[in-house]
C-alpha cells in the first residue's frame, strides 16, 4: 500500500464514498450525498503535513454529518498510528491527529440544504 492508498483507505474506513478533491466526478456523474472529499499530499519522515478533508451531506440537519464527525474524532483519538502495508511486510505508518480547529461548518452557495464539514488533520509519514 502506498502513502496515497493509506490516506485513501483512512478516510474509505468511515463507510461513505471517497474522492480524492482533484478528481470528483461532475455532471450527471457527480456523486450522490453523502460523500467525502480529500486532499492528498505526502513526504517523508520529519515532515508534518497539514491536511484536509470535507464531509458532504443533503439535509435541512446537521444532525447526520455532526454525528459523522464526531465518530471521526473519536477514531482519530489523540492519536492515531495507521500502518502503510506491503505485503505481509510493514513499510511504515502514519501517524494522524487532529488539526487546529478539527472541524468547521461551511455553507454551499448554491444550496442551502448542502451541509458541508472541512475537517483538519496533521499527518506525519514515519517512512521514507
Amino acid at each position: 500500500m502506498t502513502k496515497d492508498q493509506a490516506l485513501y483507505t483512512f478516510w474509505h474506513s468511515f463507510g461513505l464514498p471517497v474522492y480524492d478533491e482533484t478528481t470528483v466526478p461532475t455532471g450527471d456523474n457527480a456523486p450522490a450525498f453523502p460523500y467525502i472529499t480529500y486532499n492528498t499530499e505526502t513526504d517523508s519522515m520529519d515532515s508534518v503535513l497539514n491536511l484536509h478533508g470535507s464531509l458532504w451531506y443533503h439535509s435541512p440537519s446537521w444532525d447526520a454529518i455532526s454525528a459523522k464527525k464526531d465518530q471521526i474524532s473519536a477514531y482519530i483519538g489523540d492519536g492515531r498510528l495507521y500502518p502503510i502495508e506491503s505485503g505481509d511486510l510493514y513499510k511504515g505508518y502514519m501517524w494522524i491527529v487532529k488539526g487546529i480547529p478539527f472541524a468547521q461548518r461551511l455553507e454551499d452557495d448554491t444550496d442551502d440544504m448542502v451541509r458541508r464539514i472541512y475537517i483538519n488533520i496533521q499527518i506525519e509519514f514515519l517512512s521514507k
